[in-house]
């Protein structure tokens, strides 16, 4: 067996500095300069966690998992979302919906609009900052009185308003669950319309939203688009992307 050569001074401090570097840099990349990559068209392995991990939240999930994403899936049955995670396998875990707050850069929010007041209180401490795609809608026959006011103001802002502090971009909001688990793998992107206000929150968004399968389309701010990223409006169901945005701009 041969030994191994005997590093002087500089090489070991050398290979000490390259080491460090290499750390910090993986610690970059899991904090959030993924702005910066997005804007590169680069999909750096994020650390997501999904607030509801039912038909929407698991397709969704899955699919980041399977582009290689790190997924913490939670909702209010924590067992299954274990069995959830072990179904999808190396990438995905389970945990509470304080720890997937804590877990994740990026945030999944998928549940009854009804819930996301609850959750802006829950978790205000640990949304502050970070960036949410939200998909929950306001449906009057499912939410109540709250969904009225919701819609009537813009899903948008109610949704900014229940989760203070948070770069919210909402998407996915009127495309199927079923649809969305098979998007990758369809010969034609389907068109994915998005409203936000944070620039940031956008391109990270759409890099997610690329790896699901589709073509983002921003239509505009949360407070002049968000209102019609529901079901029931033009903008629902699938279109290209360049019909999306024939059709956003009838609604300005």
């Amino acid at each position: 067996m041969r030994s191994r050569p005997t590093l002087n001074a500089n090489q070991r401090d050398r290979r000490a500095f390259l080491q460090a570097a290499a750390a910090a840099a993986a610690a970059l990349v899991g904090n959030l300069p993924f702005a910066a990559l997005a804007q590169a068209g680069t999909s750096a392995k994020m650390k997501i966690g999904t607030v509801g991990s039912g038909r929407v939240g698991s397709a969704i999930g899955g699919a980041w998992v399977k582009a290689g994403h790190e997924v913490m899936f939670s909702s209010l049955d924590l067992e299954a979302d274990k069995k959830l995670a072990a179904r999808l396998g190396a990438g995905a875990r389970a945990g509470t919906p304080r720890e997937a707050a804590a877990f994740g850069a990026v945030l999944l929010v998928t549940v009854p609009y009804s819930a996301l007041p609850g959750l802006g209180r829950d978790l205000g401490d640990l949304i502050k900052g970070k960036i949410i795609i939200d998909t929950s809608n306001p449906i009057v026959a499912r939410d109540g009185e709250m969904a009225v006011a919701a819609r009537e103001k813009g899903a948008g802002i109610a949704s900014q308003e229940f989760l203070p502090g948070a770069r919210i971009v909402r998407a996915f909001n009127a495309i199927g669950a079923a649809r969305m688990a098979e998007a990758a793998s369809r010969s034609e992107r389907v068109g994915m319309p998005i409203a936000g206000d944070d620039t940031d929150a956008i391109r990270v968004a759409s890099v997610l939203i690329r790896d699901v399968g589709y073509e983002p389309v921003l239509v505009g701010t949360l407070a002049a688009m968000g209102k019609y990223l529901i079901p029931g409006t033009p903008l629902a169901g699938e279109h290209s992307p360049e019909e999306i945005r024939k059709l956003a701009a009838t609604l300005k």
